[in-house]
């Protein structure tokens, strides 16, 4: 996992969870609120880290695959360009046994 890449992330889970106690700053008596709390705001940070790794891992997939497709579309294109020629000099000696025949 590059760090560089979550680095906003993770600051932005520090930020949720500083907010989150300032948010229940007044409600110190209850520890058991503000453990709460704060749990449940790591848990959504935890959460946006997992999106954010999915969607990396699926920009990766697309890109991978979009390189097969064109690997394979050349690999065809190049099958079809060779085909093409075979049967074009194929016609070509027709047409010329063709026209010895008629000048015989």
């Amino acid at each position: 996992m590059d760090t560089r890449e979550f680095s906003w992330d993770f600051i932005l889970i520090i930020i949720l969870v500083i907010s989150t106690l300032m948010l229940t700053s007044r409600l110190w008596t209850d520890p058991i609120l503000i453990s709460g709390a704060i749990l449940m705001m790591i848990s959504i940070g935890g959460l946006f880290i997992l999106l954010h790794r999915r969607i990396l891992r699926l920009e990766r997939d697309v890109l991978q695959r979009e390189r097969m497709a064109r690997s394979s579309l050349e690999e065809i294109s190049a099958k079809m360009v060779q085909k093409y020629d075979s049967t074009v000099a194929h016609f070509d000696e027709i047409v010329q046994t063709l026209g010895k025949k008629i000048y015989r």
